[in-house]
Parts: structure tokens; C-alpha cells; sequence
């Protein structure tokens, strides 16, 4: 990612043309792209100036990038100009990215050029659908970004928009205004930029003080961000957490056991193990994880600086808080889920939230919920559970926060005092287990080898088919490992399985390592 600094080479303002000057906005949905060209389509028609725009909505990618492009100078000679309505490579003056790696895209049409092109963009992230989705690490690499934007742009202004803006309580188009002011690439006041926010409005006192944050920002290249105060309207300011004095004694209690490399992540795994169930379930968390330091304290880990019990406390705690219905119940039920949404969609009082989704639950996860004898009884008896399947498994369109529907959910999320009679509890837990073992053993004959197993857990996440997926992947590599677990170089073979299982969901890499090593296991 860029670092904080800005380097600006501005051209003078005022400057009569002859020639339209071109602004590309390329924005995501949500983030004002609409909103900003307006604004400045308005900035040059309150100097006299024509100006003209267009998009383009984009497809789906995230919620859809959409480019912007607008044209604007002053008549000459009492005679309007012909406006372009898109972009041409080679000819743009300023691109506008409100995300870091759309600025790379913008590079790769063209549209930054060294000659003429000032580049605004935040260097923050939004993912890509394909990089959400991606079994492993699917996160793209932005250096190739930052290394283009270094000798693509004539001028380039690189920085966190985005917090700004959410610092300010406004959103990132404002904040990119603000930068296109300072910028100096129109010859117009900074007052008159502010005006024309200040007519928009609603939202217009945010919107001025980002627009004035960013301003000075790109102004004296300060890197800090400073938050206004919290709102003291009702709701607005948190009230602090009471302490709960049973994980403050399990808190104690891992800092007694574990050693020091490992703190940090035992407590984070401790408190999702915590609020997945509830205290005692903590407490076993704990019971496992001292057996596993055990282990790595009799293989000399103390030398490695404990990375076995580090990679157990994270992988340990995700095995242990496994998507199941009720935990799904539990999330969408929470008041929290319902106060992002609406932080995120900014709704004002007296505006009503409702939200509709899709859930297309399988008799599988209604028998995992289940006592697991009664599960075991009704598995037994298939013509039942072909008659219970075909009345379950069947997609709806939920509105959660419909009071039938969200009681319905509120009683399944409150079945977790039942969770660890249930049959998909057993499942998870012998699971769990074998996969514990096979690591102990691992580790005291080869240590890399214990770590490498414990990292294979990555593969195993989601709910449903998602699961049922990484689960058969897990599976297969911890069996191809046996094959190679008495070579020296077990650990290399280890870490190559897991990776080409994280690359693609169909598997077909990790078959290709798997054939690889039956040649010569």
C-alpha cells in the first residue's frame, strides 16, 4: 500500500483553454460517485463554464464500479463546445479512484498518463467478489499499483480517503472533492467549491468537513486523521462493557500456562470460543490447548518460540466455533448486526430497516442441531428422512427482522445451551480430535511437520456446501501427508497440499500434488 506522503506539482489556476478539461471518476456503489460529479458539474456552471457528463455502470464487482466522466470549459467566443461523452486514453486531466485498486484499473485504460494526468485515489481497500471467494489468500497484490502509479501519473495525490471521510461521518466523495480543490487542477476558490456543497443541503455540514479535512490534508501532506467527537445523541455512544469475572479468571489462568509468543492469540481465540458458547466451553478450550503446549514444550519448542502452541491457539478456537444453524440464528439476531446495517445504509430516525434473505437450510443441518441418538434413530431411517427432506430442503426469502420470522431464528439461536449434546457437536469433536492427535504425533518426530498439520485446519470453514467442501479437502490432505510423514522434507510437502488446496474450491491442484507424491511414496 502507498505511503502517506503526497507529492504535487500544481499547475496554475485561472488559465484560459481551448480545450475541454476531462475528469474521470471511477466509484463504487455507495461511495457518492453520483453525488461528486454533480457537484462539480455544478462548480463550472456557477462560473459560466458548460459542462457536460456521463457514466457508465459497471458489473459485478462488488457492488459494480462505475466510471464517471465529465467535460467542462468556457464558451469561446459565445459559441457552446462539443463534449466528449467518454474518455479517451492519453487525454484525460485528472482521474479520481475512490479505491486503490480501481486507480490500477484506470492505469491499465490508459487514462493516467505522465504528460497531462493528476491522479486522485484512496489507497484503501474494498475487496473484489473474486477475492472474497477465494478459498485461500485471494487477496490481489497492490504493488504493482503503487509501482505504476509512481511513473503512470503527472501528479499523483495518494492517501487513506476513505477514513477521512468515515472520521468526519461523511462519505469518500466529499473527501475527494476536497483533494480536486486543493489540487488547483480547476481555477476556481475553495469557497467555491464549499458553496456548492452547502446548497446540496442534507448531510452538507459533514460533507464541508471532510471536504475542509482533506483540503488541508493534501495541502501541508499531514498523515493524521483526527475523529470529531462521538455523537452524545441517544444510541450514538457506547456504554462500556461490564467485565465478566469468569473470563477474567480464564484470562489469568492462560497467562499462568501458556508462554508469552502465544498470549495474544490464545486470548482472541479464548473470547470467540466464549461468545460461540459460553464459559465452560472457554475452560475446555483451555484444558486442549495446555495438552498441545505440553507436547510442544517436550519437542523443545521453547527453541521455536513456541509456534506449535501459537498456531494451536488460532486453529484450535476456529475448529471449536464451527458454523452451525444455531450459530447463524445467533449472528443475524444479534442488536449489533442490525446497528451496522444501519450505520452502513446512514438511516435517519423514524426510518424503518428490513431486510430480506435467502436461506436454503438442508435436512443435514436440522438433524445436526438434534440430540445426536435422535439424529443417529432418524438417519437410520431413510424413507422418514427422504419425507422430512423434501418439507425442508427448500430455498426462502426470510425477513428477519419480521417478528415471526426473527423469533423463529431468536428461539433456534437460544437451542445453544443444547449444542454440545447435539450430533453435529459429536461429529465436529471426534473430527477435532483425530486432527489434534495427528499433529501431537507429528510434532514430537518432526516439529515443522506438527505446525504444518495444525495450519491445515485453514481449509475447513464456512456452512453447508461451503463446508462440506473444505472439509473433503482437509480430509485428503492430512492422508496424502501419511504418505510423506518419514521424509525429512515432510514439512515442504505438507505446506505444498495445503496450499494447492487453497487455490482452487474444485480441488484439481491439490489432486495433481497428491498424484505427485504417489509416485514415489
Amino acid at each position: 500500500m502507498r505511503d502517506e506522503t503526497v507529492r504535487l506539482a500544481l499547475p496554475a489556476g485561472g488559465e484560459a483553454t481551448e480545450r475541454p478539461i476531462s475528469i474521470a471518476i471511477v466509484a463504487m456503489g455507495g461511495q457518492g460517485g453520483g453525488v461528486l460529479t454533480d457537484w462539480i458539474v455544478q462548480l463550472a456552471e456557477n462560473h459560466g463554464w458548460v459542462a457536460q457528463s456521463t457514466s457508465v455502470p459497471g458489473v459485478a464487482q462488488r457492488t459494480g464500479a462505475t466510471i464517471y466522466y465529465i467535460e467542462a470549459m468556457p464558451p469561446l467566443d459565445g459559441r457552446k463546445p462539443i463534449l466528449s461523452l467518454m474518455p479517451t486514453p492519453g487525454d484525460v486531466d485528472v482521474v479520481m479512484a475512490a479505491e486503490f485498486m480501481e486507480a490500477g484499473r484506470s492505469i491499465l485504460r490508459g487514462l493516467v498518463t505522465p504528460d497531462r494526468t493528476t491522479l486522485i485515489a484512496s489507497n484503501h481497500r474494498s475487496f473484489a467478489i473474486g477475492e472474497k471467494i477465494a478459498p485461500g489468500n485471494g487477496i490481489a497484490d497492490g504493488g504493482a499499483v503503487t509501482g505504476a502509479i509512481g511513473v503512470a501519473a503527472k501528479t499523483e495525490i495518494i492517501f487513506d480517503l476513505n477514513a477521512l471521510a468515515i472520521a468526519h461521518g461523511s462519505v469518500i466523495s466529499a473527501a475527494m472533492f476536497g483533494a480536486l480543490a486543493a489540487a488547483a487542477v480547476l481555477p476556481f476558490s475553495r469557497d467555491s467549491y464549499l458553496d456548492v456543497i452547502r446548497a446540496g443541503g442534507k448531510g452538507a455540514k459533514a460533507s464541508v468537513e471532510t471536504f475542509e479535512a482533506a483540503f488541508d490534508r493534501v495541502k501541508t501532506g499531514s498523515s493524521e486523521v483526527t475523529a470529531p467527537a462521538p455523537s452524545k445523541q441517544a444510541g450514538h455512544v457506547p456504554s462500556p462493557a461490564t467485565p465478566d469475572p469468569d473470563l477474567a479468571g480464564l484470562i489469568a489462568r492462560l497467562k499462568q500456562e501458556l508462554p508469552e509468543p502465544a498470549l495474544t492469540m490464545a486470548r482472541a481465540g479464548l473470547r470467540k470460543v466464549v461468545d460461540f458458547q459460553d464459559v465452560a466451553y472457554g475452560a475446555e478450550y483451555l484444558d486442549i490447548l495446555k495438552t498441545l503446549h505440553a507436547a510442544d514444550r517436550n519437542a523443545d519448542g521453547g527453541a521455536r518460540a513456541y509456534a506449535f502452541t501459537e498456531a494451536a491457539a488460532k486453529y484450535l478456537a476456529n475448529a471449536m466455533t464451527y458454523d452451525d444453524v444455531i450459530r447463524v440464528a445467533d449472528l443475524k439476531t444479534r442488536a449489533g448486526r442490525r446497528a451496522r446495517i444501519e450505520s452502513e445504509l446512514e438511516m435517519s430516525e423514524g426510518q424503518i430497516l428490513q431486510t430480506t434473505e435467502f436461506m436454503h437450510p438442508r435436512m443435514e443441518e436440522v438433524m445436526g442441531v438434534l440430540p445426536a441418538g435422535f439424529s443417529r434413530w432418524l438417519g437410520a431411517r431413510p424413507r422418514l428422512l427422504g419425507w422430512l427432506d423434501r418439507r425442508v430442503n427448500r430455498g426462502r426469502r426470510v425477513r428477519t427482522y419480521s417478528l415471526p420470522w426473527f423469533l423463529t431464528l431468536y428461539v433456534v439461536a437460544g437451542l445453544r445451551g443444547l449444542r454440545r449434546r447435539s450430533l453435529r457437536h459429536a461429529v465436529e469433536t471426534a473430527h477435532r480430535d483425530g486432527w489434534l492427535k495427528a499433529a501431537t504425533d507429528a510434532v514430537a518426530a518432526n516439529y515443522q511437520l506438527g505446525v504444518e498439520i495444525l495450519q491445515c485446519r485453514r481449509l475447513v470453514k464456512g456452512y453447508s456446501d461451503t463446508h462440506s467442501r473444505g472439509l473433503s479437502k482437509f480430509d485428503r490432505t492430512l492422508e496424502a501427508i501419511k504418505l510423506v510423514e518419514r521424509r525429512e522434507d515432510a514439512a515442504d510437502w505438507a505446506r505444498r497440499l495445503r496450499e494447492a488446496a487453497l487455490k482452487d474450491s474444485a480441488g484439481k491442484e491439490l489432486d495433481g500434488v497428491i498424484q505427485t507424491i504417489k509416485t514415489f511414496a
